[in-house]
């Protein structure tokens, strides 16, 4: 059992030297970045110390229900920068859903590819019980996709942050307390070596707040094959790995020999592991590295689950008091409102609805084949409907479940049977279960 402590500059500012490179890639410089970032403002290594001691206590205390989170499953509004400078980097709607739907597996622990997890650490894998969504709205209030794009002259960004400036050849963030910020970068090199990305530690700067990836790095080959990607980093695990230091998780090697990544449950290992190590590869007197673990730095195919630990410390930061609580809370990912016009008399009336997103899912997202919807009901003999909305609010399509008995339930439609959705065209929609999860939608986008 690792022993926890508080953060020292001197843990903070002694960053591996060795380069996480392979393939002529450095898989994250997150702590190069985060090294930079405390020598430019002296003040961070107290906001960060203060978060940690927020961590440990949630952590202490985390069986009573003064430091739990509002919601079981968190919704994270997301708002993608694509900064571009020639075309094949101004990625397509399509590879950016792609990621979206990664993020969405693995915190969510839908990944097909958990089930790899070796019988020794398999009881700890964890839902971390947080999903993303594209945010609805902009700052302004206005509807939007959740995507800026912005053609740039730069050629190439660095970790200084440019990019996420409009000043300086990016694009300025969105309200970092409201939006999970990604930024998508032409092209990423720091100090000679080409990167793949960074996410931001909590404790950080507001106006650089979020993760930053090289376009090629940024969603997943397997859902969007028309996609652009650079070989190894295809199925959008770099991306995960630069979320999971977003929401305040180390490398799983404490960026030391036999470091320590300030979570209990995963085992001490000397270095960062690459490729697919076979397991068990033991170091430092473990029962073998956790290389399966998205914090480590293994291929995109060989990274696959959290632990519960690390899903603990990520709820940390989420819970009330916790440094990004304020996107537990954001309305930017509540639906345009949806308007219904009906004739009275030859005069028209018009009703809306706030509708905002719940727990349930649809899957697979994108929908291709078949679209499958998860729910709950809590009350017995509950009569269940299930509504299509497309982007302007409009209805496109209601399929009655009738009565359902308490429990979770899956609702499919298909091309193939009466419930198709076959006359919808490709783009995205909103799922709304009205019984079950009375008013609430999952965003969610088909692509034949």
């Amino acid at each position: 059992m690792k022993k926890f402590y508080a953060f020292a500059a001197a843990s903070l500012l002694c960053v591996s030297g060795a380069i996480a490179q392979t393939s002529g890639f450095e898989r994250c410089s997150a702590m190069e970045v985060l090294h930079q970032q405390m020598q430019n403002d002296p003040k961070m290594e107290s906001r960060m110390q203060a978060i940690e001691a927020h961590t440990q206590k949630f952590l202490q205390n985390k069986s009573t229900t003064a430091n739990q989170r509002t919601n079981a499953v968190v919704t994270i509004p997301v708002v993608v920068h694509v900064v571009w400078n020639t075309a094949s980097q101004n990625i397509t709607d399509c590879q950016i859903q792609s990621q979206l739907a990664v993020l969405n597996e693995d915190f969510r622990k839908l990944n097909a590819d958990n089930s790899k997890t070796p019988a020794l650490y398999a009881g700890l894998a964890a839902d971390a019980q947080i999903q993303f969504v594209l945010a609805t709205k902009d700052p302004n209030g206005n509807a939007t996709t959740g995507i800026t794009r912005t053609k740039t002259k730069t050629r190439t960004f660095s970790g200084n942050n440019a990019i996420k400036f409009t000043s300086q050849g990016g694009k300025d963030a969105w309200n970092t307390s409201q939006y999970l910020n990604f930024w998508i970068a032409p092209n990423l090199v720091d100090r000679g070596v080409q990167l793949l990305g960074y996410g931001q530690f909590p404790g950080g700067p507001a106006s650089t707040d979020g993760v930053v990836m090289a376009y090629g790095a940024f969603g997943s080959r397997a859902k969007c094959p028309s996609g652009v990607y650079y070989q190894g980093y295809d199925l959008g695990r770099t991306t995960t790995h630069e979320v999971g230091h977003f929401l305040n998780l180390r490398h799983i090697w404490g960026d030391a020999t036999c470091g320590n990544d300030l979570v209990s449950d995963t085992p001490t290992q000397q270095t960062s592991n690459y490729g697919c190590p076979t397991f068990p590869k033991i170091t430092c007197s473990n029962q073998g590295d956790m290389s399966m673990n998205f914090m480590d730095y293994t291929d995109d195919p060989c990274m696959y689950m959290f632990t519960t630990g690390q899903a603990a410390r990520m709820a940390a930061v989420l819970a009330p008091g916790g440094f990004h609580y304020s996107l537990t809370t954001s309305t930017a990912a509540s639906t345009p409102v949806a308007t219904t016009t009906t004739s009275t008399q030859g005069a028209t009336t018009t009703a809306s609805r706030d509708m905002n997103f719940a727990a349930a899912t649809v899957f697979p997202n994108p929908v291709k084949a078949e679209m499958n919807v998860s729910y709950s009901v809590t009350a017995e003999n509950t009569n269940v409907e299930v509504e299509i909305y497309n982007l302007l609010g409009a209805l496109v399509g209601t399929y009655k479940e009738g009565a359902k008995p308490a429990g979770k339930h899956v609702f499919s439609i298909n091309s193939d049977n009466s419930r198709s959705f076959g006359a919808l065209s490709n783009g995205m929609y909103f799922c709304r279960i009205n019984g079950a999860e009375e008013g609430k939608l999952v965003r969610f986008v088909i692509e034949r």
